[in-house]
This record gives structure tokens, C-alpha cells and sequence, in this order.
């Protein structure tokens, strides 16, 4: 079989096994690379140190693969057909990002790509090395993805497609084997800005520059500390990740649906309800979300959030559950369920707050209430 033949008959297999985009791209260094070390040097990663690890790998794939010559790319639509997060106004129930809705997205890509892999060493004419990634090593998926003709990357710095939009997972094969190369998509973003309008926090600092420390996503998922108290009332009812710039993006007004059952939202993950979420134990947490990317924020991280996103709701009805996380465990759920209660009852919670700082002994904690009852 040629190259173009084989090349044909990966695709093929690709498409076969539900992959609704494939495409291939030579192993080089392409400007991107060095776009991402400017950006690592600027700070804009935050506590995501693994980004930073090992940059000659990160810089050209032969220090992953030494004879590699392809990377195939393979996305997979994930969007099912419920609205988005700008439309739905309950600011009671939060929003948790479309992506995490079902089971965890790395398996299921993987699982493909390793049946995928291994109809290329099937049907390669000449004995092949060959690695698989899904997010889970030094691999620029979106640039590969670029040079693939998979999509371009957005303004907002998600990777979109003209036919499906950008509700897409990525994952690659890096190969030995030299195949025929797509051509990378033209940028069709035009003079849109409304990614970078829509931002709460105003993270896309300019087109295409994304400074992770300001993004919703990075906050609720990555940041494992305290949240700024400048940031909280943007992030409004976000508990986990954030949409709002796919949400808004012209290509996705047609986006393709997926029939991926693994996608579709698990029970109570669609708008979910916060005070269900604030009274969930460790044991609880972990059985509501085995198998799914929640687990990655671990319950402290998930409560955190939700005592934002109550606080930013101004419900009174939630003082109760507030009040309770006032006693948790976790130092920071307290910290955070502290700015809660003042943010809905302000110095109506002044007795409460003294009454828990007499008997707190985090200095995490003592410093939120101090900084609240200091609050003019």
C-alpha cells in the first residue's frame, strides 16, 4: 500500500471507530512553540508547573519519539444537545462545564486511539514506533491539531472547526511512519472579538494570549488555593470550568450534537443544584463522581467553588447550608463559605463571623474573616 493509500485507510479506521475529525501533520517545530515559551516566561500558566516540564519535548516530539515523522490527530464532538451556559439565568444552580458533564474524556479517546494504533502496526508495510497522548503529556495538541487541518485556534485559544465548531476533545498518535500530510486550515475568526468581550474576568488578554490565572476554568479546576477575592464575583455561578467564551463563538450556533452516550450529563451535572453539591461528604463526592473529571478538583475544590457560587446568587436561602460549611473539615471550604455568608448578609453575619473566629484555628480562615469584618 502507497503512502496515500495508507494514509486513507488510518483515516478511514479513525473515522470508523467514531472519531468525527482526523487529520495528519509532519513532526516539527512550528512557530507556535516558541509563542508558548514567551507565554510560560510571562507567568500566564499559574500554579501549572507541569506545563513548564521538560520544554525540549514540549519543543519538538523526536525527544518523545527520536524517529518520529507524523502525528496523527484524532478530535471527538462532545456537545449535546442542551443549552448553554448564557441561557440559562438561574443564577441558583450552578454551571458546570459542558465537557465534564459525562465520563472522564481521556479513557474513552484512549481506548480508540490504542485500537487505532494497532491497525497501524497491523497494516504498516514496515515495522513502526508509535505513542499515543490524550492531555497527558508534552504533545501542543491544538498546534497539531492547526497543522493537521483539523481547526484553527481561536481567539479565545480553543481549536475550531468550520463544519462542527469547537466542542471538541483532541488526542495523537506520534509515528515513525511518514504519511500524507493535510494542510492547516485558514484563521476564520475575522475581526470577532466577542470571546474576549464575553469573558467575566478578562482573561483573553488579547486575541489569542489567554492568561490562565484570570480564566474561570483555571480557577475552579487547576488553582488549588484560596480564590482571589477579586475574582470570585466573576466567576457568578461556575463551579467547574467555564463556556462562556465557546459559548458565545459564531461557530458554534450550528454545532454539531454528539450521540457519544458517555457524553450525555450524568444525573443532577446539567445546572446542577448548590446546596445538594455544599453537603456532600468525602465519601459522597467520590461515589458521585467516579469516572469523571470532577474528581480532578477533589471535593475541597468543588465546595470552594460552590460557596462562590452561592455567595455571588444572593440567596437567602442558602445561608443554612453556608452555615454549615462554616464547620467543615476543609480549611478552605470555611474560608470561602466566610465570604459567602457576607456576601449575601453582609454585617447581618457580623456575629456569626466573631463567633467563628474565636474559635478558628487556620490562619487561611482567620484571615478571610478578619479581611470581611474589616470591610467597610
Amino acid at each position: 500500500m502507497d503512502t496515500l493509500g495508507f494514509t486513507k485507510s488510518i483515516k478511514d479506521k479513525a473515522l470508523g471507530l467514531g472519531f468525527d475529525l482526523v487529520g495528519v501533520s509532519p513532526v516539527d517545530s512550528f512557530p507556535e512553540n516558541q509563542y508558548y515559551k514567551e507565554w510560560l516566561k510571562k507567568g500566564f500558566s499559574g500554579e501549572m508547573k507541569y506545563l513548564d516540564r521538560d520544554p525540549q519535548r514540549r519543543e519538538h516530539l523526536r525527544h518523545v519519539l527520536p524517529d518520529a515523522k507524523s502525528v496523527i490527530s484524532c478530535a471527538l464532538n462532545y456537545n449535546t444537545d442542551h443549552p448553554y451556559s448564557v441561557d440559562e439565568k438561574d443564577k441558583s444552580k450552578g454551571w458546570i462545564s459542558r465537557y465534564a458533564w459525562g465520563d472522564d474524556y481521556h479513557k474513552i479517546i484512549e481506548d480508540k486511539l490504542r485500537i487505532l494504533m494497532s491497525h497501524i502496526k497491523e497494516e504498516a508495510s514496515e515495522e513502526a514506533s508509535s505513542k499515543l497522548y490524550v492531555d497527558t503529556g508534552p504533545v501542543l495538541e491544538r498546534v497539531y491539531g492547526k497543522y493537521a487541518g483539523v481547526g484553527w485556534v481561536g481567539k479565545n485559544t480553543c481549536l475550531i472547526n468550520q463544519e462542527i465548531g469547537s466542542w471538541i476533545f483532541v488526542g495523537e498518535i506520534i509515528t515513525s511512519l511518514e504519511l500524507d500530510y493535510d494542510n492547516p486550515v485558514p484563521d476564520r475568526c475575522g475581526s470577532c472579538t466577542r470571546c474576549i468581550d464575553a469573558c467575566p474576568t478578562d482573561a483573553i488578554l488579547e486575541p489569542y494570549v489567554l492568561d490562565s490565572r484570570l480564566c474561570i476554568s483555571y480557577l475552579t479546576i487547576e488553582l488549588k488555593d484560596k480564590i482571589p477575592a477579586e475574582l470570585r464575583e466573576g466567576m457568578n455561578n461556575n463551579i467547574y470550568g467555564c463556556d462562556i467564551c465557546q459559548d458565545v463563538c459564531p461557530w458554534n450556533r450550528r454545532a454539531q450534537i454528539t450521540d457519544e452516550p458517555e457524553f450525555q450529563p450524568r444525573d443532577d451535572l446539567y445546572n446542577p443544584d448548590l446546596s445538594s453539591l455544599s453537603g456532600l461528604s468525602v465519601e459522597g463526592f467520590r461515589e458521585v463522581f467516579r469516572a469523571s473529571p470532577i474528581k480532578r478538583t477533589k471535593r475541597r475544590g468543588l465546595l470552594r467553588n460552590v460557596m462562590i457560587a452561592m455567595g455571588n446568587s444572593g440567596g437567602k436561602d442558602f445561608i443554612p447550608h453556608i452555615k454549615e460549611c462554616l464547620n467543615d473539615e476543609e480549611p478552605l471550604v470555611r474560608a470561602h463559605a466566610a465570604w459567602a455568608l457576607w456576601k449575601i448578609d453582609g454585617p447581618g453575619s457580623k456575629e456569626i463571623l466573631i463567633s467563628r473566629r474565636s474559635v478558628e484555628t487556620d490562619d487561611m480562615v482567620n484571615e478571610e474573616i478578619d479581611l470581611l469584618l474589616n470591610t467597610d
